[in-house]
């Protein structure tokens, strides 16, 4: 006979109906006082907020169940949320008092690591991106959308482009059709949050109905978008989600922004992580942005990093926000006063936000009042400045003094967090509200009164008037008075000691009191739900102001930081020379240890006579500084920043590239040398007039013959090629020097070290002219490397340095060689480097080292070791006891102090 199922109880019942509409999604059930979750989302939700797991019956069965009180969803959802998971918000949508079947219940919100409004799960200063990416015929789309400050952005472009720009803005999470997950992960990598939509969503008249239906226009033209058919897909799929989500009250999204790549200096998602503008390679590093961000605001930590990622293209813009800066380092008052100003301020990107979605609270309301209330004395300091730059935005500055005044007619200024918690509205805005508080408060007299009444006409002495949640308010008497009581009042419970009464006065005066209670919350909701709508037309107007005082923050950062470390004004121009006077490299100089200095070098490039500079040196010798710091004060110049150096010249440039560094990218299974020439790929591929190109150890992933003809290859492709880009090209590949003889416009220079004895003494000074040595033996010393290594380490390259003879370097067969006449067309492989030693010479050489290094200890030919030798062969290891052993290895490394003390 067939086992009979089990029954599910009315309360699963509705759960697993409530749940199969959001199977991706950890649903948190409100039953009560509590959040509860059940099954596999009990045991994600217990493992994660580490809370006890445990079961529950559902019809015999047994569900694992975890749950915590509903008060402390915000300590909770955060941690869902950062662990990646979309969290569906379920509450009761009916008061439990006043059914008597099972409680309505639906889902409120749903949280995804890329939706979400709550401060507790968003970072001040970084915002909350999510992205949509659309797979076009020939571009694709991508589109960024920030639903806790407005802001909506979308852009087409190859590949390249949209990896580029996800790196820069960083999404939380990534919206992809089905059909192009493996595609994304294949192009992106796995790092990014992704979530999959259905294909028909990503539909061309499907998004253009979306987005013109929310901002009420008959097309996209007012936006400047219209034709980006790829990036309004995307931007659709956006605007789906958050609907898909239930955030429908969407007033603060006004605008959609295109993304131009041509407006900013293109960086590649390879020199970003290289420069490591915005984030350390490591946890204990630190970025540009770490040391450049002193902004006081959350809009301005915001609008730094990106004026980071995106720095400008534009002259008249480079020097608008240098002329800002130059005031404030001036005026250091002035300074000052902006900067306690913003520090004041709340995050009125955020604010507004949470005020179009009806999310925000009383108290929240008075700090928005109070940071629009610090305008005003804004606006003043910055008309007292002579820059054209500050008197616009004091110009453009709104200080909304009609929403001022209307909170602090409606609000008290100690407002509560909540409106449900009671005295939000401030006394005399609304007379029926002051009559029902003024009742409430009348309560306790009346009480009083009652009593001594009482008291008086039944004379007994010790009467109690109190109330409790069973049966309200009610009477207590002791029983030596029991006796006493009038017939009229009802009794409702008896104790050990005293008789609890009702009476008929008592229950009108609680229904009178509790109706007015119950009255003044509704009555208080109900005027704070007309504010927040009312102040729902100044959307715009606080915007655009938390806009500009976020452009302030970002100048007043960059002041701070110029006078604070010394930076100097930058010449920008349209020319493409480069030239800087006593450069620094503005995150090692901060890092130094107290009292030592930074070691500045001068540069300078050009495209007539000095487009490629040779920079070669030992490793730690500071070449790699000296390309990211030139790199760096190009990047910090045009994002309108002051940088790091005496002085600086800077034509203006347009790309960024850089090949620094070496990593393995395991989980796509490429090696180091597969990462390094695509990096080197990208650089040959897009290059221009203006760009500046950093190459550091190119070739350093493979062997020294593969490495040196790949490097010689890639320096006179860029010599050769008709846009001439500015590039610094580090190498320990010494041969290259040789370059400059056939070259014209590639110039050897060296980072300065100087040999003292045995040790070296890296001076980190640039200088004209090759260096022949790269010191690594002495590096591996200082590092820590075993004597005995580096002893060996010195023998084998005298034997290597004897075996590379003239004779050696005059033959011509090499496959180094072939390789690079293999790269050159024309008649180009005459300035081909000289061939080097073939691999039979140097494993020759080898082999000789391995012989020589077969000589022991005990074929020195010096009188004193010759006697150790015998003294040591003539022990009797087997007999020797530990003790023993310690004193005559003592007694021997004392015989050889004193013979290397007497040497000295």
């Amino acid at each position: 006979m067939a086992k009979k199922a089990k029954k599910e109880t009315p309360l699963m019942q509705q759960y697993n109906s409530i749940k199969r509409r959001y199977p991706d999604a950890l649903l948190l059930f409100r039953v009560g006082d509590f959040y509860e979750t059940f099954g596999q989302d009990a045991e994600k939700a217990a493992g994660i907020l580490d809370i006890v797991l445990t079961q529950r019956n559902n019809g015999g069965d047994k569900t694992a169940l975890a749950g915590f009180p509903h008060h402390a969803l915000n300590t909770y959802l955060p941690k869902l949320v950062r662990a990646g998971q979309r969290v569906a918000i379920c509450d009761q949508l009916e008061d439990p008092k006043q059914t008597k079947t099972i409680v309505k219940r639906g889902v409120t919100e749903l949280v995804t690591p890329g939706v979400s409004l709550m401060d507790d799960v968003l970072q001040d200063k970084d915002n909350n991106y999510l992205a949509a990416v659309q797979f076009g015929a020939r571009n694709l789309g991508i589109a960024f959308l920030d639903i806790s400050t407005g802001e909506f952005f979308l852009a087409e472009g190859r590949e390249e482009t949209i990896g580029k720009w996800l790196q820069n803005f960083g999404p939380k999470e990534v919206l992809i059709p089905r059909n192009q997950r493996r595609h994304f992960e294949e192009v992106f990598g796995s790092s990014y949050h992704t979530f999959i939509l259905e294909e028909w969503i990503f539909q061309e008249d499907y998004a253009r109905e979306q987005l013109t239906g929310h901002f009420k226009t008959s097309s996209l033209k007012g936006f400047g978008v219209e034709s980006l058919t790829d990036g309004i897909i995307a931007a659709g799929a956006a605007l789906h989600y958050l609907s898909e989500t239930h955030h429908r009250r969407l007033g603060h999204i006004q605008s959609l922004r295109r993304l131009a790549a041509e407006d900013y200096v293109w960086m590649d998602r390879f020199t970003l992580r290289n420069l490591e503008v915005l984030q350390a390679r490591d946890s204990e590093g630190v970025s540009l942005l770490d040391v450049l961000d002193q902004t006081r605001s959350p809009m301005g930590g915001r609008m730094l990093r990106r004026w980071l990622a995106l720095p400008l293209k534009e002259e008249a813009r480079i020097v608008k926000r240098q002329d800002g800066v130059a005031y404030f380092v001036k005026a250091t008052p002035a300074l000052e006063r902006l900067r306690n100003q913003l520090k004041q301020m709340g995050d009125l990107e955020r604010l507004i936000a949470k005020v179009a979605t009806a999310k925000i609270g009383p108290r929240e309301c008075v700090q928005l009042k109070n940071s629009l209330m610090g305008i005003t004395p804004i606006q003043g300091l910055l008309k007292e400045s002579d820059t054209d730059a500050l008197l616009e935005i004091s110009n453009s500055l709104d200080p909304c003094t009609p929403l001022i005044e209307r909170i602090q007619q409606v609000l008290r200024e100690e407002a509560p967090a909540g409106i449900t918690k009671g005295g939000a509205i401030a006394e005399g805005f609304s007379e029926e509200l002051d009559e029902l508080r003024g009742l409430s408060r009348s309560g306790k007299d009346y009480l009083d009164q009652m009593l001594e009444r009482e008291s008086e006409r039944t004379g007994i002495p010790s009467l109690k008037i109190a109330s409790n949640n069973v049966f309200g308010y009610y009477i207590e008497v002791r029983n030596t008075h029991r006796d006493k009581v009038p017939e009229e009042w009802i009794r409702k419970q008896t104790l050990v000691n005293a008789e609890r009464y009702i009476t008929e006065e008592l229950k009108e005066y609680e229904a009178k009191i509790l109706g007015a209670e119950e009255r003044i919350l509704d009555l208080e909701q109900q005027l704070f739900n007309q504010l927040v709508s009312w102040l729902q037309e100044y959307i715009g107007p606080v915007q655009l102001n938390a806009r500009l005082l976020a452009e302030l923050d970002c100048l007043g950062s960059f002041a701070q930081s110029a006078a604070q470390y010394n930076y100097v004004r930058p010449e920008v121009h349209q020319g493409t020379d480069l030239y800087i006077e006593q450069g620094r490299h503005p995150v090692i100089e901060r890092r130094l240890p107290p009292g030592e200095g930074y070691i500045a070098n001068d540069l300078l490039m050009d495209r007539e006579n000095q487009q490629i500079l040779m920079i070669t040196g030992p490793n730690m010798s500071g070449k790699s500084a000296i390309l990211r710091q030139t790199a760096l004060i190009s990047l910090m110049a045009q994002a309108g920043s002051f940088v790091p150096a005496n002085a600086a010249r800077l034509g203006l440039i347009d790309k960024i590239f850089t090949r620094v560094g070496a990593s393995d990218n395991i989980s796509l299974g490429e090696s180091t040398f597969m990462v390094e020439m695509n990096e080197a790929a990208s650089i040959l591929n897009n290059l221009s007039d203006r760009s500046l190109i950093l190459l550091d150890e190119i070739g350093r992933g493979t062997s020294t013959y593969d490495g040196i003809s790949i490097a010689w290859a890639i320096a006179e492709f860029l010599h050769r090629h008709p846009s001439r880009p500015k590039t610094l090209f580090a190498t320990h590949y010494h041969e290259l020097n040789e370059m400059e003889n056939s070259f014209p416009r590639i110039r050897n220079f060296n980072v300065a070290v100087r040999e003292l004895e045995d040790k070296v003494l890296f001076l980190r000074k640039l200088e004209a002219g090759g260096s022949h040595h790269s010191f690594g033996i002495h590096v591996a010393r200082m590092a820590g490397m075993p004597q005995q290594v580096v002893q060996k380490a010195k023998k084998i390259l005298k034997k290597l340095e004897a075996s590379h003879s003239a004779e050696a370097l005059e033959g011509t067969a090499s496959n180094t060689t072939t390789q690079v006449e293999a790269s050159m067309t024309n008649g180009e492989a005459e300035a081909a480097p000289k061939a080097y030693p073939s691999r039979e010479q140097t494993s020759g050489a080898l082999q000789a080292v391995q012989e020589d290094m077969q000589l022991s200890f005990f074929n020195l030919d010096d009188p004193l070791l010759e006697s150790i030798r015998e003294e040591i062969l003539d022990l009797d290891i087997d007999r020797l006891t530990p003790v023993e052993a310690l004193m005559k290895l003592n007694e021997i490394k004392r015989i050889l102090t004193a013979k290397k003390r007497a040497s000295s």
